[in-house]
C-alpha cells in the first residue's frame, strides 16, 4: 500500500485507559507490519470520553454505550483523526451518519474471567458474598446463578477494579478475559466462566476500527489487517443487538461462531434480577450472518413481550 501521498501521519483515535491504548498500539503494530511502515508514520491521539469522566453512576443511568464513543466519533467527523479504535462491545448499533466500521482485528478469547481471593469459582463463593460489576449483563447472570449474592456497581478501568478487589471492597469481580490478556494480566484470573453457562456480551473480545465512510485511502490501508471471520460473527451479534435495541440499560448476551462456512449463534435476554431468561440458538450460512442475528433478536423480543425490558 502506497502512503507517500499522505501529507501527515496516520492519526489513530483512542480512549486513554491502559486497555484502550494497548488496543490502539496493536492496531498500529499490525498496520506497520502489513505495510512496512515505521512508528513515525502514526500518531496515537488520546480522547477523553464522557464514559471516562463519569465514574460515580452506573452507565445505564447516564446514556449507555455511546458514552465511550461519541467524542471519538466527533473527532472522526471533524477530521481530527483518521481512524478510531474501539472495543466492539462498547459500540452502539447505530453509528453517526458518514461513519462506518471498516475493519475488525482477530478476536481474542470471549470468556468472562472470575477473580477472587475468597473462592475458586463463582459457584463456590460463600452465602451473601459481594461481587462488583458495572455490567448489567454480568449482574443479571450472577443473580441467575446465585440469587443469594449481593451485586454492587463497580466502575473504573481494569487496574482500578483490581485494586478495589485487593482492598477488600468486594469479595469477587468479573472482567473480560480478552482485556486482561491484552494487558498482560491473565495471571490475575482465578477461573474462567465457560460460554455454555455464562454468555458474553455482544462483541466481547473483538477490536473494531471505525473510519469516515468516504475516506477510501484509510479504508484501503485497513483491509490488510481486516479479519473476515470476526467481521462475520460480529455481523450476526450486532444485528441481534440492534433488534433488541440493546444498550448498557439491558442485560443481553450473544455469541456467534463460524466453522466450515456456517454461523452458529446463541443469544439470551434476562431480567436485571436474573429471575427470567429467554435463550435462543440458530445457525445458517456465513453470508446470512446478519439475518441470522436479526431473526434471533426478533424471536426473543416476541418471547419476552413488550414489557420485558421495562424496569
Amino acid at each position: 500500500m502506497q502512503t507517500k501521498n499522505r501529507p501527515k501521519s496516520i492519526r489513530i483515535g483512542t480512549r486513554g485507559s491502559a486497555l484502550a491504548l494497548a488496543q490502539a498500539h496493536e492496531t498500529r503494530d499490525r498496520l506497520m507490519k502489513a505495510h512496512g511502515l515505521g512508528s513515525d508514520a502514526f500518531e496515537i491521539v488520546v480522547i477523553k470520553t464522557s464514559g471516562d469522566r463519569i465514574q460515580d453512576r452506573p452507565l445505564s443511568e447516564v446514556g449507555g454505550k455511546g458514552l465511550f464513543t461519541k467524542e471519538i466519533e466527533q473527532a472522526l467527523i471533524d477530521g481530527d483523526i483518521d481512524l478510531a479504535v474501539h472495543s466492539s462491545k462498547d459500540m452502539p448499533t447505530v453509528l453517526p451518519e458518514g461513519l462506518g466500521l471498516t475493519a475488525f482485528l482477530p478476536r481474542e478469547d470471549v470468556r468472562d474471567a472470575f477473580i477472587s481471593p475468597k473462592a475458586k469459582r463463582l459457584q463456590d463463593l460463600p452465602q451473601g458474598a459481594v461481587v462488583g460489576s458495572s455490567s448489567l449483563r454480568r449482574q443479571a447472570m450472577i443473580k441467575r446463578l446465585r440469587p443469594d449474592i449481593e451485586v454492587v456497581t463497580y466502575r473504573g478501568n481494569v487496574q482500578t477494579r483490581l485494586a478495589k478487589l485487593a482492598a477488600g471492597e468486594v469479595d469477587a469481580t468479573l472482567l473480560a478475559f480478552a482485556g486482561l490478556k491484552r494487558l498482560g494480566l491473565a495471571g490475575e484470573v482465578t477461573s474462567l466462566l465457560e460460554t455454555e453457562d455464562f454468555l458474553p456480551a455482544v462483541g466481547q473480545g473483538a477490536i473494531c476500527i471505525e473510519t469516515r465512510a468516504d475516506d477510501g485511502e484509510t479504508i484501503a490501508l485497513l483491509q490488510a489487517i481486516h479479519h473476515t471471520e470476526t467481521a462475520t460473527c460480529l455481523a450476526a451479534e450486532r444485528a441481534f443487538l440492534a433488534e433488541l435495541d440493546g444498550s448498557c440499560r439491558t442485560p443481553i448476551g450473544g455469541l456467534a461462531r463460524l466453522e466450515a462456512g456456517e454461523v452458529t449463534f446463541r443469544g439470551l435476554i434476562l431480567k436485571p434480577d436474573g429471575s427470567e431468561v429467554h435463550e435462543i440458538e440458530s445457525r445458517g450460512a456465513a453470508g446470512e450472518a446478519a439475518g441470522i442475528g436479526a431473526r434471533a433478536g426478533q424471536a426473543l423480543k416476541a418471547r419476552g413481550g413488550p414489557d420485558f425490558f421495562s424496569h
